[in-house]
């Protein structure tokens, strides 16, 4: 089978003893860098000597079929530098071939930045969205996309970025929306920064040390009357979507009962 294992995010203490005995039996790895997964091995006290294969973002797509066909005969344990495999980071691909090849696929579960900061934030946990990597380009355009957006939304971010990254977001979310700067968590200087965006991007406007991830609050939903959500609501359809799920977008946006957006629109059309 083919075994997705999760990685410490920054404290080798949260390595669980699952992964422990996994990284000691293993007879494959497949590593998004074979060099740190000897690192963490020695630093767990691990003395296997595996057979290591290098699994990034420049070689997955021509390494996954041949590694999940041997994954049919024999367990390969995959890890990235931290966290979970797939997420944000290589595997989806080797899943994905694994999956349509039949083959078993399981986890060991673990470490989680984007779980982590979601819990650290102060921001509410019961619906999120994780965005990943804020793009390098387009950076306003791509908050704009999201701004309506009522769940939690966890971005990554690097350090040299997360001032440009912040003033952008106050220009698309606005300024006061709700926001959290996670930084190194389950590390020695673990900082979490929660405020208004632009009192964020003023904080980190000189940019930020270690790993970063950006948590923002959702949208508060918009005050509206039926008529003006009917109309959001055919706007959606004439756009592509669905009558259902548009009821759906606009009643969450606005509070409206999505029964009675549905059953208006449809009337109107």
């Amino acid at each position: 089978m083919l075994i997705l294992a999760a990685t410490p995010i920054g404290n080798l203490g949260d390595a669980s003893r699952r992964l422990i005995e996994a990284l000691q039996n293993a007879e494959t790895i497949a590593a998004e860098d074979t060099r740190t997964a000897i690192q963490l091995m020695r630093a767990l006290g691990v003395d296997n000597r595996p057979r290591l294969v290098a699994l990034h973002e420049h070689n997955e797509r021509e390494r996954a079929a041949s590694l999940a066909e041997e994954a049919r005969e024999a367990d390969i344990l995959v890890l990235t530098d931290a966290g979970m495999p797939t997420v944000s980071d290589p595997g989806f691909v080797l899943v994905q071939t694994a999956v349509a090849a039949g083959v078993t696929v399981t986890a060991i579960p673990g470490p989680s930045a984007v779980l982590t900061a979601l819990a650290l934030s102060g921001l509410p946990t019961d619906r999120f969205a994780f965005e990943g990597f804020v793009p390098r380009k387009g950076r306003v355009a791509s908050f704009r996309a999201v701004a309506a957006e009522a769940r939690t939304l966890v971005f990554f971010e690097s350090p040299h970025r997360i001032g440009d990254a912040l003033q952008d977001a106050a220009t698309a979310f606005g300024e006061d929306r709700r926001a959290a700067v996670c930084r190194e968590l389950t590390k020695l200087h673990e900082e979490v920064a929660r405020g208004t965006l632009a009192e964020l991007a003023e904080l980190f406007a000189d940019g930020a040390r270690g790993e970063i991830v950006l948590v923002v609050a959702g949208a508060e939903p918009v005050e509206a009357s039926i008529d003006e959500g009917v109309a959001r609501v055919l706007t959606l359809v004439s756009e592509g979507s669905r009558l259902k799920e548009a009821s759906a977008e606009v009643a969450e946006l606005t509070g409206l009962s999505r029964k009675e957006l549905y059953d208006a629109a449809l009337k109107a059309r």
